[in-house]
């Protein structure tokens, strides 16, 4: 069976460009906000050099992983290093909920002992943050909606911007109104949406790693679907999974109605794989034919 892949060797080449590009701000970044938090005493400033901090490392992980995809497969390794990137944004969600676990945590304490900061510098470095950081999202924006792996670099960075602009205004506000309590409710804001996208990106690539059923997936509808081909008679032992985010697998037994040469057998394999890729975009189709077999017949069957 074929398979076809819509990403190109240059447009491969282009996403681990930018990625190079996006770590290298980051660590500029990174370097002058921990240098103007020490000096103005802004934790909200601080906060987001961590976050920053925690960009290179996961932006790191995602070339990497990218990196380590691409390898060929071999006796050893049967599907190389395809997983690779799911496990890279597995690591990238982790980080994004510890992150922001960290940054309440501080918030709070810094609530109850709010201290006077120097603004001038936070809204200087926090509008660099913004140009940069948004420079970087739009690097990885288109990657972002296909890729996993390149998603959660991009939430990394997009959460990064938006922390950005709330320690910029934060900085305004305690230049022109004296509101230095603002500090520590943005610091809290900002690592209550890290934890929530941190959650639903960890939630999606455990899924994933787990080898649950991909959820735009219907198994009912599928055996529905193949029953109505002639000759089938049930398909069994199904398993649905996705190994990465442009492969969706399907392995099952399926019972014949007559028995059938090997011949034949490969005609109702065309008809079947033509379905689930056309209705379903499964795209690696693994079938055991079988007749009056003495074995389950349950959908599912755990051995």
């Amino acid at each position: 069976m074929g398979h076809s892949h819509s990403h190109s060797h240059s447009h491969t080449n282009m996403k681990d460009r930018n990625l190079i590009i996006s770590i290298l701000l980051n660590i500029i970044i990174t370097a002058s906000q921990i240098i103007g938090g020490l000096v103005s005493g802004s934790l909200a400033l601080l906060s987001d050099a961590l976050h920053n901090f925690s960009d290179v490392i996961s932006l790191v992980v995602s070339f990497g992983a990218s990196k380590l995809s691409k390898r060929k497969a071999s006796i050893y390794r049967t599907f190389g290093y395809k997983r690779a990137e799911i496990l890279a944004a597995f690591i990238n969600a982790s980080t994004l909920v510890i992150v922001g676990i960290l940054l309440i945590v501080e918030a709070v304490e810094r609530f109850q002992n709010p201290q006077e900061i120097e603004s001038n510098l936070v809204i200087w470095l926090s509008a660099i943050a913004i140009l940069a950081n948004g420079f970087s999202v739009l690097l990885l924006k288109r990657d972002a909606n296909t890729n996993l792996n390149m998603r959660s670099a991009y939430l990394h960075l997009l959460t990064d911007m938006m922390a950005s602009v709330a320690v910029l205004i934060g900085g305004l506000l305690m230049k022109y109104y004296k509101i230095f309590w603002v500090d520590s409710l943005l610091t809290l804001l900002i690592a209550l949406y890290l934890v929530w996208v941190g959650y639903d990106l960890l939630k999606k690539s455990t899924r994933i790693l787990m080898l649950f059923t991909p959820d735009q997936v219907d198994i009912k509808e599928v055996l529905r679907t193949v029953h109505k081909i002639p000759k089938v008679k049930k398909l069994h032992h199904v398993h649905v999974w996705c190994l990465n985010d442009d492969e969706l697998h399907l392995e099952a037994h399926l019972d014949l109605k007559e028995d059938i040469p090997i011949t034949e057998f490969n005609t109702v394999l065309k008809q079947i794989e033509d379905i689930l890729h056309n209705e379903f975009e499964i795209n690696h189709v693994t079938i055991q034919p079988e007749f009056n077999k003495a074995d389950p017949k349950d959908i599912i069957v755990q051995d």
